[in-house]
């Protein structure tokens, strides 16, 4: 949730901190605040708000050092205020933290240290922590990493931290547990991000920590060991990211780059997973489970927010083509439970993060029982991937805006893939079938360009309904779970209170809503629930509702009933969600601009929900 950075080496440490947390803002920015170190003397500077907010209130102030950390916090313990921000020091001064994570029993430990005198200056979990490491410290005499790797057995919780001593001033320390973390390595200095997009700019040589790792950095070296004190080698790998992805590159915001950036990223998705013309699709990340695919009982999709709906649509692709069972589980509901998983069950985790923490837990619990499990995700060398059997990554590109866009296009479109190749494994698909789904779904990136071309007149639709209070999104089949995405993304950047269902269900509730100030958006493109949404439109007119429909391209019928219709090319019905999603991004989207809303920062949100 919230963004790390951390630096050491022989440049300023303010510059390259401050240009990581704003590429990391999309991650939490309740506040933000750096901790520098300079010939010993520890400087920290914090400030509720935005980054920006931070670099006017330390402008004046003494910014050197060449080692420093800073943070962006999404707030769980403590309102979002100065005194909660990061970093957090020690009672004696001497340590400094920052921590993206929840301590679970911070109100235990804080009890037993303020009976020993410590006193708390912030309603934080984290604060709590690094008095812990500072008893630690004193009373064993220990060096910081191992009063690090010591207090850190007596936590419970999720956590990535950073910690600085100023008695040791070329010294980081930093670890992780459930929350994701990274080292940058370079000529001579360290960098240590919550991902890669701060590093990018200064080297192409990354270490992703693992849970349970400490890493200790110095200006020339670095040492990586589990908490239980066992030395480790690391592996480097190569960023795949270029620093051009993550600027806005001329748009206004990066959701608007990225809605227009779907035609490429769904491209890159399919490149060299799909050959048309001889009806294959190849996944080299599942290949070695071609056999476990064709003895499969079940298949269970867990996911959470938009991955979930991207999972909804998962499901009707792979019982219509694959003929297997789907269910699809909230990943915060399922790990509660007490599924009934065998070992002929795969599970499919879909996250664009690949650390989120419901569907970590979730995997981990389904692998525990036998379950195969695969991970659709779009960040590369992620917890998820790593800890999936296999998987498939989804090669969007880096997503900034924390309304996500194309890495749901993404993911549906690996989801596609997926179905298609296990109906091709099982023989539930005739070649020349298979041959024309393939041949459609590789013009989809270009059907998506075609889609795009409607933004001016989407946007005067969003002026007539940018002071509605309420919408309603209806569709069918596999429309139902574009809908409920069109939902999600009104209210999540413009706020306004929006609610996906299937069109059938209106008239066992929603329909009670209806009036001449409601908007109603209906997927009613020609598939074969056509003529039942026609009806749906029909019901809602009779009530003076606003209907805005999604509509195929050269459509009449609808356009007689319908008081906007929103075109889309022709396609067929399995890759509608592809299509039809596109409109209904572009709607929210000039509805929230025209409220004045921050559509790449919406208020509460973070992209990345690494806790519970």
């Amino acid at each position: 949730m919230c963004g790390i950075v951390g630096y050491i080496g022989h440049r300023d440490a303010w510059p390259i901190i401050i240009k990581g947390l704003k590429r990391l803002e999309y991650r939490g920015y309740d506040s933000a605040g750096v901790a520098l170190i300079d010939h010993g003397r520890l400087s920290i500077y914090k400030k509720a708000g935005k980054v920006k907010d931070l670099e006017t209130f330390a402008q004046d102030e003494n910014l050197n050092g060449t080692a420093g950390m800073g943070h962006t916090r999404w707030a769980t313990h403590g309102a979002p205020s100065d005194r909660n921000s990061h970093p957090h020091t020690s009672n004696n001064g001497r340590l400094s933290i920052i921590h993206n994570g929840i301590i679970e029993n911070y109100a235990s430990l804080k009890e037993e240290l303020g009976s020993r005198g410590h006193i708390f200056s912030s309603d934080t979990d984290t604060e709590v922590l690094v008095h812990l490491i500072e008893e630690v410290q004193e009373m064993e005499q220990l060096d910081l990493a191992e009063a690090v790797r010591l207090a850190l057995a007596e936590v419970i919780g999720a956590y990535a931290i950073v910690v600085m001593d100023k008695a040791d001033p070329d010294t980081l320390v930093a670890a992780r547990k459930g929350s994701p973390m990274v080292v940058g390595v370079g000529e001579g200095e360290y960098f240590i991000a919550s991902d890669a997009t701060p590093i990018v700019e200064y080297t192409k040589n990354v270490i992703y920590l693992k849970d349970n790792e400490l890493a200790v950095l110095t200006r020339q070296d670095i040492l990586i060991k589990r908490l239980d004190n066992v030395i480790q080698t690391p592996k480097i790998h190569e960023l795949e990211l270029k620093l051009e992805m993550l600027e806005k590159g001329g748009y206004d915001h990066f959701m608007l780059k990225e809605i227009y950036e779907q035609p490429r990223s769904v491209k890159d998705c399919l490149r060299g997973r799909i050959y048309p013309e001889q009806g294959l699709v190849q996944l080299g990340g599942i290949k070695e489970y071609t056999e476990k695919l064709k003895n499969l009982d079940r298949i269970i999709i867990v996911a959470c927010g938009t991955s979930w709906h991207a999972g909804l649509v998962g499901e009707y692709l792979i019982e219509e083509y694959a003929r297997i069972p789907v269910e699809v589980e909230y990943a915060s509901e399922f790990r509660y439970r007490n599924p009934i998983i065998s070992e002929k069950d795969l599970v499919i985790a879909i996250s664009q993060s690949g650390e989120t923490a419901d569907t970590m837990a979730a995997i981990e619990m389904a692998k525990e029982k036998g379950a195969t499990i695969f991970g659709v995700c779009n960040v590369v060398g992620a917890s998820i991937p790593r800890t999936s059997h296999a998987g498939v990554y989804t090669h969007a590109g880096p997503e900034i805006g924390v309304a996500s866009t194309k890495a749901f296009t993404a993911q549906v479109t690996v989801l596609t893939l997926i179905a298609l190749y296990m109906a091709q494994q099982r023989g539930k698909i005739s070649t020349s079938a298979m041959t024309s789904l393939l041949t459609e779904l590789d013009h989809i990136p270009e059907k998506i360009q075609e889609a795009l071309s409607s933004d001016s007149y989407i946007k005067e639709i969003a002026a007539k309904f940018k002071d509605s209070r309420n919408c309603l999104f209806l569709g069918r089949g596999s429309g139902f779970p574009v809908a409920l995405e069109g939902a999600l993304k009104l209210k999540e950047i413009s706020y306004i209170h929006a609610e996906g269902y299937p069109a059938a269900e209106m008239k066992h509730g929603p329909i009670a809503l209806i009036d001449e100030e409601m908007p109603v958006v209906f997927i009613a493109t020609r598939n074969s629930s056509y003529e039942k949404v026609i009806s749906n439109i029909q019901e809602v007119k009779a009530r003076k509702g606003k209907v805005i429909a999604i509509v195929t391209e050269g459509d009449t019928e609808v356009r007689q009933m319908a008081d906007y219709c929103i075109e889309i090319p022709a396609s067929d019905e399995a890759f509608l969600p592809l299509l039809a999603t596109i409109p209904l991004q572009l709607l929210s989207y000039h509805i929230a601009v025209m409220r004045g809303c921050n559509v790449d920062q919406p208020r509460n949100l973070a992209k990345s929900v690494t806790v519970e």
